[in-house]
């Protein structure tokens, strides 16, 4: 069997007038991500990790922010267009671990929902896929509350 594995990172301003979408999930709060897209950077991260691990480049090369078709555009399904792209290859979803850096709103009551989300857009089992969420201690642009960001690993295996 090979593997490979792959590493991600997206961030984002918060702002206001905009959702705060995470891991394919609407997060109630008073502030969202600005971005060309949905602006979800959980789900950005795990694009670019799964790009990365076949050196795929990243997100911006698959789905540039100069694109217009992309203006507005759910991540899930830019999730989806990626996984068909390493399943393509001949690679598969191992498992993935990924982690929101984010003060505010606590997203304890939404990592299942995110879970179930990207397990289901990524073909996996759901205890193939961690999300964590934590945060910065006041420190930086996630402290604060300027912005979010998100980390992601995927490991891809063939037969």
């Amino acid at each position: 069997m090979s593997m490979r594995v792959g590493f991600g990172y997206d961030s984002h301003r918060l702002v206001e007038g905009r959702p705060l979408m995470l891991g394919g999930i609407d997060v109630p709060h008073h502030l969202g991500s600005l971005g060309h897209s949905d602006a979800d950077v959980l789900l950005h991260a795990l694009c670019d990790a799964l790009l990365g691990a076949l050196a795929l480049g990243d997100i911006g090369s698959h789905f540039p922010d100069t694109d217009p078709a992309y203006k507005g555009a759910d991540s899930r399904k830019l999730l989806a267009a990626v996984v068909k792209l390493i399943n393509d290859k001949g690679w598969n979803v191992g498992n993935v671990d990924c982690t929101v850096v984010l003060e505010r709103p606590k997203l304890r009551p939404h990592i299942d929902g995110m879970r179930t989300v990207i397990a289901e857009l990524l073909g996996v089992a759901l205890d193939a896929v961690s999300v964590k969420a934590t945060t910065n201690e006041k420190m930086g642009f996630a402290g604060r509350e300027e912005g979010v960001c998100a980390y992601a690993v995927a490991l891809l295996e063939r037969e």
